[in-house]
């Protein structure tokens, strides 16, 4: 980059080999200024709230807090740098999530450090650096993945039913509630009745039912 300041950037990764070696290749190319290194993200965050950063490379499992949530906490404060995620699955779930949180790159497991550093300057020049993919599987509403059966489900669960109020009201059995249940918080990502019905709710999903 001739005739230009070197880009300051942060790096994260909880790994400390991974830490290591993506430190001293940062530091062998003079497009770069590396200021500072954390192996949590909340090492992360204080770092480049002390001293801001035009750029921040982080590992989406970044301990303790993680990636996404660091990322919506990031977004919050003034000037943030333009961050990276790295190392994640490329699955559009990921995606839509890192994007949704602020992310400006995505690098999925098998590119190259030399790669992360070219998604590193086109993102300092305030480009978005995202794998290509079916845009319609970001934006989709995870909704749309349940069955009619899992939608009702969903309805009796923001009742307030328990498993046994609602087998009797579905006419099935407290197992197959269970089964139904764990397949509807593994295509929201969640984790727990309290989530589902927070779901249900800020999803719009109890305006449909109701036709309003």
């Amino acid at each position: 980059m001739t005739d230009q300041a070197p880009i300051d950037i942060a790096l994260g990764d909880g790994n400390p080999l991974m830490l290591a070696a993506l430190s001293d290749f940062i530091d062998r190319d003079k497009d770069f200024s590396l200021v500072a290194t954390a192996a949590t993200a909340e090492g992360f965050l204080a770092a480049v709230t002390r001293v801001p950063v035009q750029v921040g490379l982080i590992e989406w499992t970044l301990p303790a807090m993680g990636g996404e949530r660091l990322l919506d906490t990031l977004r919050l404060r003034p000037s943030p740098p333009r961050m990276i995620v790295y190392g994640a699955p490329e699955e559009p779930e990921i995606l839509r999530r890192a994007m949704a949180a602020g992310a400006a790159g995505f690098s999925p497991r098998h590119q190259s450090p030399e790669q992360l550093l070219v998604m590193a300057r086109a993102v300092a020049k305030g480009q978005m650096m995202f794998p290509f993919l079916d845009v319609r599987e970001l934006t989709r509403d995870p909704a749309g993945a349940l069955t009619a059966r899992e939608r009702i489900l969903l309805a009796a669960l923001a009742r307030g039913l328990d498993n046994k109020s609602l087998a009797r009201e579905l006419d099935i059995s407290v197992n197959t509630v269970k089964f139904h249940l764990r397949n509807l918080y593994e295509k929201l990502n969640l984790s727990s009745r309290a989530q589902a019905i927070a779901f249900y709710y800020s999803s719009g999903a109890h305006r449909d039912e109701n036709g309003r």
